[in-house]
């Protein structure tokens, strides 16, 4: 496979579950893709593991240092390397079938690979979840503020509502997955999703990512053990709301 044919399918890949293509055309379309494959993806045609905006010990003590390191250095690069070699070893016809049907963010055939699949799901999903976490070692208050704090407090009530809400979904999600909250329209919802899936992908409950939880146990389990409970309680603290206030008042095709 050529040089340019391979990064042009890696672009189309990584938007494709990022869903950033919708309502552009043209050359918006190019420039945009060229923009957001820059920022989460390597130079040439490779994938690579983005850098932390905070040391890995920033979020103490929620999420210990050892924790983060193997989560970052370890699984994440995992992905970034299988996605690298799927991308590399499928069958050009397979990829431009399959990859062309995620990147409109449809229905992901039984035919998709389950290496562009997972390994895709998993660096977007972890691009995403550093992001939106920031240090907070005196476990001052984090409350969200904003369109998305209004947002919430319509749909929940309160934001205890919403967070107790939130809270049992993540933590009742049987196995490894992600816990989200998510923009469909106009509205929010929280919405799970197994392995590295995410609400991109999903045929129900289908929607544009504001608000990032793993609950795998490599998340979690050097510090909190089986008690991902307590890991969900400390990890409140840590919500960048900044983050996520951002990609709730982007455009639908700007949220990344």
């Amino acid at each position: 496979m050529s040089d340019n044919r391979r990064d042009f399918l890696k672009k189309g890949a990584l938007l494709g579950l990022s869903g950033l293509t919708s309502g552009l055309i043209g050359k918006n379309k190019i420039d945009h893709i060229e923009q957001v494959s820059e920022m989460i993806s390597g130079e040439g045609n490779l994938f690579v593991l983005p850098k932390l905006p905070y040391a890995y010990n920033a979020l103490e003590p929620f999420i210990d240092r050892r924790t983060m390191e193997i989560h970052h250095t370890k699984h994440h690069q995992a992905y970034v390397d299988k996605l690298n070699a799927a991308l590399k070893d499928a069958p050009a016809n397979t990829i431009d079938f399959n990859v062309s049907d995620a990147a409109k963010c449809g229905k992901i055939t039984p035919g998709t690979p389950d290496a562009i699949r997972n390994n895709l799901g998993g660096h977007y999903n972890h691009s995403l979840f550093w992001t939106l976490m920031k240090p907070n070692p005196k476990a001052l208050p984090n409350l969200p503020k904003g369109k998305l704090n209004e947002a919430i407090l319509k749909k929940f009530g309160t934001f205890d509502h919403f967070k107790r809400a939130f809270s049992d979904k993540a933590t009742r999600l049987f196995g490894s997955g992600w816990c989200w909250l998510a923009v469909i329209g106009t509205e929010i919802i929280i919405t799970t999703s197994e392995n590295q899936d995410n609400p991109l992908m999903q045929i129900q409950e289908r929607g544009t990512p504001v608000l990032a939880l793993d609950v795998w146990e490599h998340a979690y389990y050097l510090k909190y053990q089986n008690k991902r409970a307590d890991y969900i309680t400390g990890w409140w603290n840590i919500i960048n709301w900044d983050k996520a206030e951002a990609l709730f008042n982007a455009p639908p095709e700007d949220r990344r």
